[in-house]
């Protein structure tokens, strides 16, 4: 069983660097189907699922960790709002070791409706509530117990300055789109000085950056997958990731780490040209209802 490497949270936690991305699709079937993967992927060694209320996968994450017979302390999860004590219920415990708010944007209230659209196919976005208000009510969470570790996700460096100006508890985590063609030195730079840990999400870049020259080339020198070459480049950075993957071997592969020579890691650095790959502007120029310009990017 590989032996995955942990990061030191800014509370003293020690977080696995390499976790399981637990999205799992978009129909109630696959969703619900979502615990076998887990539950490969636990057999396989991993000790971190990252998943979240939107995700409809906080219920199979529950069922994969009560199938692999592990103790729940041994298994980290990561959830994003929005419902917490909902989200406890799914998870079938009475904490989290991370909780995340998943975007600094706040959708529009519609009930029976988590992402209301408008005319455009844009989220309805409301400046009513923000997310320092947001953060108000998790530090509470933190405080409670029932949170071991708070964070956030998609914040830039803008949004993370206006977040810290209220905030008590500093962000242990800030989840972020990150890969080679995605390096962000500049918010790495912030968070390695403000003591927030960086997790990757989509972080091998799909078969854009997997099938990059200098990538191939580099897995063809340590004999290992291009997607082992990218985790390794993010481990070697200080930066956690959690890929998605239902493959077995590839679950294995993920979590079997590469001691990259320094010079390979400057070399990966230098793919980045700040593309966005995940999560990126659609025609009318907005992310999840967010122009560039709000989100800070």
């Amino acid at each position: 069983m590989a032996n995955v490497p942990r990061l030191k949270l800014n509370t003293g936690a020690m977080m696995p660097a390499i976790g399981l991305g637990g999205w799992s699709g978009v129909t109630e079937e696959e969703r619900a189907n979502g615990w076998t993967f887990m539950l490969t992927a636990l057999k396989a060694g991993y000790r971190l699922i990252d998943t979240a209320w939107i995700y409809g996968t906080e219920k199979a994450t529950a069922v994969a960790i009560k199938k692999s017979g592990l103790p729940r302390e041994e298994v980290w999860i990561t959830t994003k709002l929005q419902f917490f004590q909902e989200s406890l219920n799914n998870l079938e415990t009475d904490y989290v070791d991370l909780y995340l708010m998943h975007w600094p944007q706040t959708s529009k209230w519609v009930e029976g409706n988590p992402d209301p659209m408008d005319e455009d196919g844009n989220i309805i976005t409301t400046d009513e509530w923000t997310f320092t208000q947001t953060w108000a009510k998790m530090e509470k969470l933190y405080e409670s117990g029932k949170a071991k570790a708070i964070g956030v996700s998609n914040f830039s460096i803008r949004n993370l300055e206006k977040l810290l100006e209220t905030a008590k508890v500093v962000p242990a985590v800030n989840q972020v789109e990150m890969h080679p063609y995605l390096a962000q030195p500049e918010l790495k730079e912030y968070c390695d000085k403000k003591g927030i840990v960086l997790t990757a999400y989509s972080p091998t870049g799909y078969k854009n950056v997997l099938t990059d020259p200098t990538i191939t080339e580099l897995a063809e020198k340590y004999k290992a997958s291009p997607a082992q070459v990218v985790l390794s480049w993010h481990v070697a950075r200080g930066v956690s990731a959690v890929p998605k993957s239902s493959n077995e071997q590839r679950q294995k592969d993920n979590i079997t780490l590469l001691d990259l020579d320094p010079e390979d890691v400057k070399r990966i650095t230098g793919l980045d040209r700040n593309q966005r790959l995940c999560n990126y502007a659609n025609k009318y120029g907005k992310v999840w209802g967010w122009t560039y310009e709000q989100l800070g990017w």
